[in-house]
């Protein structure tokens, strides 16, 4: 890489790579872009420069404050180190481990077998009372100098631990489809790839950060992710194609445009890589419908639904459906939605947000209706439903809805940019100037929709 004899340019890369696993404002991320241009001596052309400062203006190193009240990282499972450290202290077969042993699955299976052969209990053996040695048994397999209170003891934490590794498994899931609905595939993205051209670098880390934003309460639409500052950013990449990084953006900016760039077999990969995202996230949304069934005909929260799991999975739908589309498209295979075309997938609403969309005369949107007569996109991925492209073309002509300008049948066109705007501090949605009034008004459960401590009074 012709920027790595510089350190403070290599240093500058390793902090934008890391907040593709981050949730950074894009004015921070913003800052470290300025500071990179600034440390490679680039020569920048007057939008990219107006864009830049105008997003620093809102920074954390600029704010007088210098503090968000909002968690930059996403909630991280917790890991199994404090049962690997008990393992190893009532299985002698057991080593010592490092920290990072509890985070990965696979570590924590091998020393639950290693440990199980000690007691000669069989992985997946968690019936205390049918898969519990016995006096007898336990002599007959060499295990008589071990007391019953001593064996059950470690029967007892090897059950637990298996319990443990589902629950690590299920939040790791959890959190890599949030990951993927917010960034596409930006946390995947390995720092060769990422750091091979800094203007791509600056680019991928800065849209990355826009797609992070968090949802306000309101009835307008959200802000969308490509604004002026990428928009600058975008430019100075394609003034100089040759050098740019088309296969590290394409994982977060899959427009035709920059599809065009790359060749059949990056294409293929990135297809089958998508087409993998919508099976697993396919399973996610069934297992919360299977829980407790929702309302599709409003996809209005009821009691009982997941709501949380349902939103989180059915945005990493349209991530991956959208980039699927396009990626089909690019490759002229998109004859495939003739066929198989599995349709959108909503949010569910707030019953208080869907009556203020009803006060102002909107309605449900249109999709709800559209998605209500389709057959469950689960259904359609395993074969047991069909769903062609006339199918959905059918519905949405039935409801008025065009089904290209949409995406109900084709991959989105590129969105236009939009003007820069602060990111706001948000306590569940709710807009807030001060971060420190932020701090406070979360600490006391207001706009949390749940009983509000005492302490909510004050500030109401």
């Amino acid at each position: 890489m012709p920027h790595a004899q510089d350190p403070r340019v290599e240093q500058l890369l390793r902090e934008l790579h890391a907040t593709l696993g981050w949730r950074k404002r894009p004015e921070d991320v913003a800052h470290l872009v300025q500071d990179l241009f600034a440390a490679q001596g680039a020569d920048l052309d007057a939008a990219t420069r107006t864009a830049l400062a105008k997003a620093t203006e809102t920074s954390l190193r600029t704010l007088w404050h210098g503090y968000t009240s909002m968690r930059e990282e996403f909630a991280a499972p917790c890991g199994a180190q404090r049962q690997l450290a008990r393992a190893a202290e009532l299985f002698p077969a057991v080593p010592d481990l490092p920290a990072e042993a509890g985070d990965d699955p696979d570590r924590i299976e091998a020393v639950i077998r290693l440990a199980g052969e000690e007691i000669h209990r069989a992985y997946g053996q968690n019936d205390f009372g049918m898969d519990r040695l016995d006096r007898a048994e336990r002599a007959e397999a060499g295990l008589g100098g071990v007391s019953k209170r001593r064996y059950n003891k470690r029967f007892r934490l090897l059950v637990r631990m298996e319990a443990k590794l589902a629950r690590l498994l299920a939040e790791q899931r959890r959190r890599e489809v949030v990951l993927t609905g917010k960034g596409a595939l930006a946390h995947r993205m390995p720092y060769e790839l990422f750091a091979a051209d800094p203007g791509t670098a600056a680019f991928v880390a800065y849209m990355t950060a826009r797609a992070r934003m968090r949802s306000r309460f309101t009835f307008d639409v959200q802000r969308r992710p490509y604004d002026e500052v990428a928009a600058a950013l975008f430019e100075r990449l394609r003034a100089a194609p040759g050098s740019t990084g088309w296969y590290a953006i394409a994982h977060v900016h899959p427009v035709a445009e920059v599809l065009g760039h790359l060749d059949d077999r990056s294409l293929g990969r990135l297809l089958v890589h998508w087409n993998g995202v919508l099976r697993e996230v396919a399973g996610v949304l069934e297992e919360a419908w299977n829980r407790c069934p929702l309302e599709r005909g409003t996809m209005i929260v009821r009691r009982g639904n997941d709501s949380s799991t349902w939103n989180q999975a059915a945005q990493a739908w349209t991530t991956a459906r959208n980039h699927w589309f396009a990626l089909l498209t690019e490759l002229g295979e998109d004859g495939i939605l003739d066929r198989y075309c599995p349709g959108k997938v909503p949010r569910l609403m707030a019953a208080d947000v869907a009556y203020g969309h009803l006060r102002r005369g909107r309605g449900l949107h249109p999709d709800t209706f559209v998605w209500s007569e389709l057959p469950l996109p689960w259904e359609v991925l395993r074969g047991e439903a069909e769903c062609p492209r006339s199918l959905v073309e059918a519905v949405c002509a039935r409801h008025r809805v065009d089904p290209v300008a949409t995406g109900w049948t084709a991959a989105r066109p590129a969105a236009q940019a939009v003007a820069f705007g602060a990111t706001p501090e948000l306590v569940h949605g709710v807009a807030v100037r001060d971060p420190l009034m932020a701090s406070a008004l979360r600490s006391a459960g207001v706009f949390s929709g749940r009983g509000k401590r005492a302490a909510a009074e004050e500030w109401s």
